[in-house]
């Protein structure tokens, strides 16, 4: 940033770093949330004697994660009843609101007036661990789902973030939704990490930029995931924040392209090649461009499911 213009700086960091939110998100030390500390195992044979379970794995990608509205509202279109639902970083918001009972429209229509200023605090001088705090993000999302736990969602949930002692994926399907969803969230060194217990967790894209093995975790027999990280080699680097996340992008290649190939029946890729991770500002085409992925795969889409005797 220009140090010759600190109040505008300050203003462009503050939007950045609101961005990150949905990418990527001090606490409450009583915060109820329940964790899991499996690894993903192998993928639950489905029962021949019950329906399909369709699991979505939303991704981590900053201001990229209005992309996930655009695939739900896609896939409701289309007749597609997804049964679980699991989040990483900005995936994890959207997976919250989805997992309530909300559709893509009412998400799209929540998106749309979001405040960029309401989920974004800015720590004390004094604290060094995060420029930003977090709690702004968990105050919000729990007010616009009233407070509703994890397990109490309409569609199971799972939230993952990083046990940032021993690097170990964490799956959160009980407790504080906000608190959850604040942990996935939280990309070091732009948010404070989140205390949960004893333990604190940061960002969810260190250990699994795309849920897929945690939907399959979950009881998944069929996994849709949303990949929407940008490529190393199209990753844009214009500022302080999208180099953090392009970072992220490059250390994560090999544990998402494992997972993905090994968990994922289908990937879904919005082309957002030319949006910034941190740019709130561009999420009306980032919504419209998660539509045009599932359009433009559908016919395949529709083939798969239609190979595991799911109608649509």
């Amino acid at each position: 940033m220009s140090s010759s213009s600190p109040r505008l700086s300050r203003r462009a960091f503050s939007l950045a770093a609101a961005s990150s939110v949905l990418a990527a998100c001090t606490t409450t030390g009583g915060s109820n949330v329940a964790v899991k500390n499996d690894n993903p195992e192998a993928p639950p044979k489905a029962d021949p004697q019950r329906p399909v379970r369709l699991g979505l794995a939303l991704g981590g990608g900053a201001a990229r994660g209005f992309a996930h509205i655009g695939v739900i509202k896609a896939l409701e279109a289309r007749n597609v009843h997804v049964d679980l639902v699991a989040g990483t970083s900005a995936g994890s918001v959207i997976a919250a609101l989805y997992a309530s009972g909300m559709n893509g429209i009412a998400i799209n229509k929540l998106a749309l007036t979001m405040d960029e200023a309401s989920i974004s605090d800015w720590a004390m001088p004094f604290r060094t661990r995060g420029i930003l705090q977090g709690v702004a993000l968990q105050n919000y999302l729990n007010k616009t789902l009233d407070n509703r736990p994890i397990e109490k969602m309409a569609k199971p949930l799972g939230i993952v973030a990083t046990d940032l002692k021993s690097g170990q994926p964490i799956l959160f399907q009980r407790g504080n939704t906000g608190v959850a969803v604040r942990a996935s969230c939280s990309v070091p060194s732009i948010f404070e990490p989140v205390k949960i217990g004893d333990r604190e967790y940061v960002d969810g894209g260190l250990v699994s930029p795309v849920p897929a093995a945690f939907a399959h975790k979950m009881g998944a027999d069929f996994v849709i995931a949303v990949d929407i990280s940008a490529r190393p080699e199209g990753g844009l680097t214009s500022s302080s924040f999208d180099v953090l996340m392009q970072t992220f992008t490059i250390m994560g290649q090999t544990i998402k392209a494992y997972e993905l190939d090994k968990y994922a029946n289908a990937v879904i890729r919005p082309n957002l090649n030319a949006m910034s991770s941190s740019d709130f500002s561009q999420r009306n085409a980032s919504i419209l461009a998660g539509e045009e992925a599932v359009a433009k795969m559908w016919p395949t889409l529709q083939r798969q499911l239609a190979e595991r005797g799911v109608r649509v």
